[in-house]
């Protein structure tokens, strides 16, 4: 018989963890100024500890590289600040990687915004056109009204 799997794995809640202390570290602790508006969006840990890629966006779009360079160079701070914290043998290796699903989300978004829009706007158009009689006639002729003929009379 197979074994019921846990709902969570402990490198999934040292993982939230590391993220929790992270984004306080970058908030409080950190004074580099070229650390903006960061925020970690998920941090994956490996199976021994010893790596975590930590995985940020930034609110300007300019700054990334910038960012990038900050918490790189603040790396070590970070390790040791959250060695204090963590209960586990090995602090692992912060690796800072930008995370740009947001960005693609919103892309996205857009996108399917838009052919809705277009949809929309074809749609309405197709129902006006339903709407409308459809009479044989060249442009420029008026149109056949066989009630006309009465209706001119009495004018």
């Amino acid at each position: 018989m197979a074994k019921a799997k846990k709902g969570f794995s402990r490198s999934d809640r040292i993982a939230e963890q590391i993220q929790r202390e992270l984004a306080e570290l970058i908030r409080k602790g950190l004074k580099d100024p070229r650390v903006g508006w960061v925020t970690i969006t998920a941090v994956e840990v490996t199976r021994d500890y010893s790596h975590a890629k930590v995985f940020y966006t930034v609110m300007e779009e300019g700054k990334r590289e910038i960012t990038q360079e900050a918490l790189e160079s603040a790396a070590g701070y970070l390790r040791n600040g959250i060695g204090k914290v963590l209960q586990i043998f090995t602090t692992p290796q912060l690796h800072f990687i930008y995370d740009d699903s947001i960005e693609r989300g919103v892309y996205m978004s857009r996108l399917i915004d838009e052919v809705n829009g277009t949809a929309v706007t074809v749609a309405q158009d197709a129902d006006s056109d339903a709407d409308e009689p459809v009479a044989d006639e060249a442009e420029g002729d008026e149109p056949i009204d066989d009630a006309g003929d009465e209706a001119g009379d009495k004018a």
